[in-house]
């Protein structure tokens, strides 16, 4: 596996020595991509993600595969019943609602994804629809088992240090702090399933139902985990980020000066920390891609190592981050894990089969409970276009 890993790697140098090559014959000329080029360039471009996507799963696949290889004990019980033993039973109308709680996935020998259980499947699903589920961002998540209101202590200020004396008292000087109240906020969907499907001893159910679900619910949480008011949702990590920079051009469009300048606008203390990057969409990606430095270098490489860099921090992909425009925030950088989200319990998951009668159909109800806020504006800053 390791092999393949290599290869994809040298597969990405190769598609991006062509994306540079189009870029610079056409810099070269004092010109823009011709419709042609830039078909070809915005095709280089996703065989990009596409290899980088990859290479980032296998990678953690393999890592987990060593930590699980430390870890495993000869002849471990099998658990009583497992996610998809309940979701079988909801299927059969011998129980009507179920929670299934988080756990660590597995893998398989080769390194592939080995889905255990309902939860599973809808957690896998989950990291392709945006930051909250995927544990290479950092966000701090806290998990309760009810859903009444908590206080999450957040750090204002630090301690500060003074000259004493020989003999003198040392001034106390204690870190100031303040509290978020994360609340609980519920969002669901609702799937149907024809009576004959669900009979049908060769579909799985378990793993149409996680996939359908794990899109639904990815799609609305990440969105107001991004841009959320903060009234009657979690407040978006967007709109809850501190002034950082504010661009002057009149695309609207940040250059390599500004992003310079957003790092430099939040505190060390946050910037330092292995949970610091970029955050922005998918198209605004595309934009950084072709910046240059005063050498003529890109100064984004998404060909260096599992995880590209950009002056040294990670990027991550949002699709639901604001798009390049006038005043609009759609670059956030800093501390991710400062970023709190609470989820109450687990997964939740209840069956009708009254709802559709009249179709023969029944409904599975999928629901989570959360909310998020940020929990210091300044460990988190954004860039806003002119």
């Amino acid at each position: 596996m390791h092999d393949y890993v290599n290869r994809q790697v040298e597969a990405r140098a190769r598609a991006w020595g062509e994306a540079k090559a189009l870029l610079d014959h056409a810099a070269s000329e004092g010109r823009d991509l011709s419709a042609t080029e830039q078909e070809q360039y915005d095709r280089i471009n996703a065989d990009l993600d596409e290899r980088t996507a990859i290479i980032d799963k296998l990678t953690r696949d393999l890592e987990r595969e060593a930590q699980a290889a430390e870890l495993r004990v000869p002849d471990a019980p099998a658990p009583d019943k497992s996610d998809a033993d309940v979701l079988r039973s909801l299927i059969r109308g011998e129980l009507r609602t179920a929670t299934f709680e988080r756990r660590d996935m597995t893998t398989s020998t080769d390194g592939g994804v080995v889905p255990q259980g309902f939860y599973d499947v809808l957690q896998e699903q989950l990291r392709y629809t945006g930051p909250w589920g995927n544990e290479n961002v950092g966000f701090t998540i806290i998990t309760t088992g009810s859903g009444e209101d908590i206080k999450v202590p957040t750090q204002t200020g630090f301690s500060t240090g003074t000259a004493t004396a020989e003999a003198a008292a040392a001034g106390i000087s204690n870190p100031s702090t303040s509290f978020l109240t994360l609340r609980a906020h519920k969002y669901s969907t609702l799937i149907t399933i024809s009576r004959e499907l669900l009979e049908d001893a060769g579909v799985d159910v378990v793993g149409f139902i996680g996939r359908q679900a794990g899109n639904a619910i990815g799609a609305i949480v990440n969105e107001k985990l991004a841009i959320g008011t903060g009234t009657v949702e979690p407040n978006g990590l967007f709109v809850a980020a501190g002034s950082g920079v504010r661009g002057t051009a009149t695309n609207f469009a940040f250059s390599a000066d500004d992003l310079i300048d957003l790092t430099m606008s939040v505190d060390s203390a946050y910037a330092s920390r292995p949970s610091a990057g970029f955050m922005m969409r998918r198209a605004t990606m595309g934009t950084l891609r072709k910046l240059k430095d005063d050498n003529g270098a890109y100064i984004y490489d998404p060909t260096q190592g599992a995880q590209a860099l950009l002056l040294g921090y990670p990027v991550h992909e949002n699709p639901y981050a604001p798009a390049i425009g006038t005043a609009a925030k759609s670059v956030v950088f800093g501390d991710m894990s400062s970023y709190h989200v609470r989820q109450v319990g687990g997964v939740e998951i209840a069956r009708s089969d009254d709802a559709y009668f009249v179709n023969d159909l029944v409904a599975f109800r999928v629901s989570v409970r959360v909310d998020a806020n940020l929990g210091q504006s300044g460990a988190v800053k954004f860039y806003q276009g002119k």
